[in-house]
């Protein structure tokens, strides 16, 4: 980002601070106002009374820059709680109008976009946390998520989009980032091209994307990304908002293969129009090793010799923000470090020596997940959100909280996704373990409650989204966790060799809860 662009997005922020100040003095109303300030990547939190602010992080990347401004952001203005969202984010929380402002223009001075992070506008762009430095990878990613998200940013005001667009690129089959089911998905390949997959994503009427390129060179992808546009200029249905989505135009145009054709369409078009080639710049990783080697449960060897990244999961993605500011402190002397954050809410600080990764651990230490379990999905939930039905984050609390105190080993239970609405924030129709917020009706009156879902995955090629289940009562649920911790343990298998065994395993721990 230019120091030109950053001009120009700081010009339109009067606007919002005129639209705010009315909002806080009671003259705009929770709906106007959220219509209007998710262009600016901000929202009011649930009671009214804050406000939230979303950063965006292209392809998850946080340099030591990035991390710097979250931290000098959190001393000076006394933020009182930051999240690592599933979309690869920092969301700065409980803030009133007069911090506000002020981060706002400075984040924008500071390099981070924070225009379109909410709203009907393509969203941070997503891209597999550790691509170009693991094992196994198919190729680097990175370079390419980034181009695409700067041409991205192109589109924020263009008309007739789509509620959201949510962009991902996967370095290979683990398909973390969800990049075959997203609205526009590029997915790489063993001979370094990608496969396109369009018209997908979570949330009700959930599908899988259509593939709608195959062996593309990662020069052209900008020519997808033009053709996603203009197909949902075509087919999408922009007059409705609840069906304003990349996946319905599967059902307008008559189905996925009739989707392909359409997509086809528009994409000759824009080739046949410009020119779109790519030309990127690598992040080759030039640092060298210190001799110290080093193992350990959260740390992760990279394909670079003797470099290692270190996993840190805070509880819901919410982390302890003494040690988020001491991380950026420690980090600024060790050269080519950064985090690179996970659509799991788990953040990897990179490129580290194996001396400086024993300085790392020991710092995280106290923030850091003890289990499989703790690395837990959930979104914000209700107690922030808005349109939130339930607290995710309170059940996750609560759920840790007797999973440990029953002393339920660690590899029994899953790492479970939590969404506190049917939005599937919290990616909950495909962990193999999931909750959306519910109600249920007990002696004619409703109760807080999730749905449970089981049998998710996000594996290319062994996608698949969860099995609804029934309703369980919210207070519940730590105890049928723990029960169906137990009984994982007593087989002496981990949870997936145990699910594998039992496909029907988690129904019938559950059925006692079901009612």
């Amino acid at each position: 980002m230019t120091a030109v662009d950053s001009k120009i997005w700081k010009e339109e922020l009067p606007a919002f601070r005129e639209q705010t100040d009315a909002f806080y003095a009671g003259e705009l109303n929770k709906g106007a106002y959220k219509g209007f300030s998710g262009y600016y990547g901000s929202y009011a939190q649930k009671d009214g009374k804050a406000s939230m602010l979303r950063l965006r992080m292209p392809a998850g990347r946080v340099t030591r820059e990035r991390l710097a401004f979250v931290a000098r952001t959190v001393r000076e203005y006394g933020v009182p709680r930051v999240h690592f969202t599933t979309c690869q984010t920092m969301q700065l929380h409980d803030l009133t109008p007069e911090n506000l402002y002020p981060i706002m223009e400075e984040a924008l001075d500071a390099g981070i976009v924070i225009m379109g992070g909410g709203g009907d506008f393509p969203r941070n762009v997503m891209c597999s946390p550790l691509s170009g430095l693991e094992e196994g990878e198919y190729f680097d990613v990175l370079p390419w998520a980034e181009a695409a998200g700067d041409y991205l940013l192109q589109f924020i005001k263009a008309e007739k989009m789509p509620r959201k667009l949510k962009v991902g690129f996967s370095n290979s089959p683990a398909n973390r980032t969800h990049a075959t089911y997203r609205d526009l998905g590029f997915v790489a390949r063993p001979d370094g091209t990608f496969d396109v997959y369009s018209a997908g994503g979570l949330g009700n009427n959930p599908r899988f994307g259509v593939k709608v390129g195959e062996a593309v060179a990662p020069e052209k992808i900008l020519y997808y990304i033009k053709a996603m546009w203009l197909t949902f200029r075509a087919y999408g249905n922009y007059e409705n908002r609840g069906r304003a989505r990349t996946r319905y135009m599967q059902e307008a145009c008559g189905g996925p293969e009739a989707y392909a054709k359409a997509y086809a369409e528009k994409l000759a078009e824009v080739f046949a129009g410009e020119k779109l080639e790519l030309d990127v710049t690598p992040h080759p990783v030039t640092k060298k090793d210190d001799g110290i080697r080093i193992k350990g449960r959260w740390v992760i060897p990279q394909k670079q010799n003797g470099l290692y990244a270190v996993a840190w999961h805070p509880l819901g993605g919410q982390p302890d923000l003494s040690v988020l500011c001491a991380l950026s402190d420690l980090l600024s002397g060790m050269e080519e470090a950064e985090i690179r954050l996970a659509p799991d809410e788990t953040a990897y600080i990179v490129n580290l020596t194996g001396g400086e990764a024993e300085k790392v651990l020991k710092l995280l230490e106290k923030d850091n997940a003890r289990t499989l379990f703790e690395t837990s999905v959930s979104c914000i939930g209700s107690a922030t959100c808005q349109v939130g039905l339930r607290d995710s984050q309170g059940l996750l609390a609560a759920c840790a909280k007797a999973v440990r105190e029953a002393g339920i080993p660690d590899g029994a239970l899953p790492q479970i996704h939590i969404s506190g609405c049917p939005s599937s924030c919290g990616t909950h129709q495909t962990g193999i373990l999931g909750f959306r917020g519910a109600s249920r009706m007990v002696d004619k009156k409703p109760q807080s409650g999730f749905t449970l879902y089981a049998g998710g995955c996000e594996g290319q090629g062994e996608e698949q989204m969860g099995r609804e289940l029934g309703v369980l009562l919210e207070k519940d649920i730590p105890a049928f966790l723990v029960d169906l911790g137990r009984k994982v343990a007593e087989s002496g298998k981990d949870f997936y060799a145990w699910y594998a065994a039992n496909p029907q395993g988690i129904e019938e721990a559950a059925a006692p809860y079901l009612g």
